[in-house]
């Protein structure tokens, strides 16, 4: 979500955003599984940038992206994201996760709006698998 947040925030390429964020943790002891787990998300965010934006809107009734609270939408973008590129994951541990993220990161009126989205996202998701 960081790196999402970070290139959206910037206004920076996905090359300058990777370079930035890991350069910044080169000092912190990361999981190899981790880095690439991390990497692997952000890739599937980034190609699939318009059809997760396109999913968001529509599910986010009365909310235009551009709209929305920084870090919720880099959310919304990284739980779609996973939904969309790890489909062995089961829906509801992404669900989860990504509203953990929003507890720590955003408001407390968010989580239940995040959930109402990705609820409803999720849906269409599973009915394409």
């Amino acid at each position: 979500m960081q790196m999402l947040f970070q290139g959206d925030m910037g206004k920076m390429t996905a090359a300058e955003v990777r370079k930035t964020f890991w350069l910044a943790r080169e000092e912190e002891e990361e999981d190899a599984d981790t880095r690439g787990f991390a990497e692997d998300l952000y890739r599937v965010a980034v190609a699939k940038a318009k059809e997760i934006d396109d999913l968001i809107e529509k599910y986010a009734k009365n909310w235009r992206i551009e709209r929305m609270p920084a870090v919720d939408r880099n959310v919304l973008r990284l739980a779609a994201a996973e939904m969309l590129g790890f489909q062995s994951t089961p829906v509801p541990i992404v669900i989860n996760e990504a509203l953990e993220i929003a507890r720590r990161y955003s408001g407390p009126e968010s989580v239940s709006f995040l959930n109402g989205v990705l609820d409803a996202m999720s849906k269409e998701l599973l009915k394409r698998i």
